[in-house]
């Protein structure tokens, strides 16, 4: 963020940026001509879709666990492949939302749950490790479950499950057993149905967030960087903040100067940067890319290198919610967000900072000129560690980019009472191999710039492009403008005018509860033809806005490359 100055309103909004798409297509490094926005393509599977309906639902399939951290285990399961597909098929409920769910292997009539599932709806962390292993931790409760085991140990309990974890498609299905056995869960059955409550045991250990939280206990720690004396911090923020994201089961160590000089912004590294950049330039699948390939401050960045991951989805959380900071940490990774502070590295001073508590607190009207990673949070943190003594205790756990001689290697505490600390937060909550589509289609390469609309909470917009071979659209991607955001996806297809759009299908719809940027699956896979012009349609509505839709264009020096011609926005 250092040297980079905008104005206020547009830096510490939580808008959207343009109508950004996300299409299928089988091929690799093409670049059709189109008319504003992004598409992903995926490998040619238009068989998916007719074998499924072909299939029916009797059709009973062996599922087999993908390859976990260099170590293949099979794990054969026979699953009626309606109960994941068909709307009638076995679903769980709880108070804040449900899900499909599939019974255990081998006889057993155990229900197992989607790990998205136990996260974001029961709220309970699930971190995978290299070693096969599962910790789930919510309040006081903590188990360890493992792959290819039905062993759950708890403290120093051991239990077997009837059912142990495995793995769907790539995706982690838990036992029921464990979370009831775990969290003090109970599950109802309704006669006759295929529904499954899952209802809290009261009274029972809290299932709120733990007053304090270190992610280095669990081994989610990244390495401490330092950035020198170039204004970077914005790109070391990002990347740490997106390596949490997937440790522990994968560590990796993203390239900082690849982030900073192989953007879509005209500004050197020592201009410094705002994490609209980065994450203009994830999105964009200009990177990751790893640290070994383009070593920070050696004055050299290699061309033609390719992401070794795919960012699909980045959710920015309301400003000043320190419970949604606290809940991203917990169940997702660390949260990127901003400060103002004079301190430039580990030998600076400043009279906000205790260097002997490694504690810091700024009470006042600068605005934030500095990133850093929220790692965790200590509610009872004493406010007589601060310089300046602020309101009250507490205080979240921060990671810079100033190296390991600054604060406790590398970490410190600010107050819950620093004017800016979580006034903008990120974390990036949708990462996938580079594997997952082939292609991408875009124009906006700036990403969220800035915001237009009619006026009012809704607004539409639309982006064609033109497809140079044979193609499978799976997928379309868009800023949502603020909080509690609803859309509507719609596909036009052999487009010829401003006509053409009325004939078109809604392909996607939905709401999203945080802005940011999100990336969906299409209702039905779309065979384009070669050569064929499509348009992707987007409604969007958005709670108190008035410019709803987010754009690219030319605001400042950093932004003065940004193409917005006829035909690009």
């Amino acid at each position: 963020m250092e040297g980079r100055l905008r104005v206020k309103a547009v830096l510490l909004c939580i808008a959207a940026a343009g109508a950004v798409w996300i299409l299928g297509c089988q091929n690799k490094g093409q670049d059709p001509a189109g008319e504003a926005v992004w598409a992903e393509a995926g490998p040619d599977s238009s068989q998916i879709q007719e074998q499924a309906e072909a299939e029916g639902e009797d059709k009973s399939f062996g599922l087999t666990a993908q390859k976990r951290e260099g170590q293949e285990k099979e794990i054969r399961l026979e699953r009626d492949l309606r109960l994941l597909l068909e709307p009638e098929g076995l679903s769980v409920t709880a108070k804040t939302g449900s899900c499909r769910a599939v019974f255990g292997g081998d006889g057993s009539s155990q229900i197992l749950v989607p790990e998205e599932f136990v996260r974001q709806v029961l709220e309970i962390s699930v971190l995978e490790y290299p070693d096969s292993r599962i910790l789930l931790q919510q309040g006081g409760g903590r188990i360890t479950l493992k792959m290819g085991s039905r062993e759950m140990a708890q403290g120093l309990d051991m239990q077997v499950l009837e059912c142990g974890p495995f793995l769907y498609d790539g995706e982690l299905y838990l036992p029921l057993e464990a979370l009831c056995a775990g969290f003090g869960y109970t599950v109802k059955t309704e006669p006759g149905s295929r529904r499954v409550s899952l209802e809290q045991e009261e009274p029972f250990k809290s299932r709120g967030l733990p007053a304090s939280y270190d992610y280095r206990v669990t081994g989610r720690s990244t390495k401490v960087r330092d950035q020198g004396s170039f204004g970077t911090c914005w790109s070391f923020a990002s990347l740490t903040a997106l390596e949490t994201a997937l440790r522990p089961k994968v560590s990796r160590e993203f390239s900082a100067d690849h982030m900073s000089l192989h953007n879509s912004f005209s500004l050197a590294q020592k201009d410094g940067g705002e994490y609209t950049m980065s994450m203009a330039y994830l999105l964009a699948w200009q990177g990751p890319v790893l640290e070994v390939q383009d070593p920070y401050g050696d004055g050299i960045s290699p061309e033609g290198l390719q992401p070794c991951v795919h960012v699909q989805e980045i959710q920015i959380l309301p400003s000043g919610d320190h419970r949604a900071i606290k809940r991203a940490v917990f169940l997702n990774g660390g949260v990127q967000s901003s400060l103002y502070t004079s301190i430039t590295g580990s030998d600076s001073r400043s009279v906000y900072y205790n260097e002997e508590t490694g504690a810091y607190c700024y009470e006042g009207d600068e605005i934030p000129n500095h990133d850093v990673v929220i790692v965790g949070w200590d509610d009872g943190y004493p406010k007589e560690n601060f310089q300046r003594e602020p309101e009250g205790d507490g205080a979240f756990l921060c990671v810079s980019s100033w190296g390991e001689a600054f604060g406790d290697k590398g970490y410190f505490y600010v107050s819950y009472y620093d004017s800016n600390i979580g006034g903008n937060g990120l974390v990036y909550t949708g990462i996938e191999p580079s594997d997952n589509y082939d292609n991408i289609y875009q124009s906006d390469l700036c990403g969220w710039v800035g915001q237009v609309g009619y006026g009012s909470e809704t607004a539409f917009g639309a982006n064609i492009y033109e497809t140079e071979d044979e193609e499978i659209l799976r997928a379309a991607g868009f800023y949502a403008a603020g909080e509690d955001t609803s859309y509507e996806i719609s596909l036009a297809r052999h487009v010829r005018g401003a006509d053409s759009l009325e004939n078109r299908n809604v392909v996607a719809k939905g709401s999203v509860k945080h802005s940011g940027f999100y990336t969906v699956p299409l209702k039905k896979l779309e065979r384009l033809q070669a050569g064929e012009r499509f348009a992707l349609i987007l409604k969007v509505s958005t709670p108190g806005a008035i410019h709803p839709i987010a754009v690219e264009y030319q605001e400042d020096e950093a932004t003065a490359e940004a193409d917005v011609g006829d035909g690009e926005s």
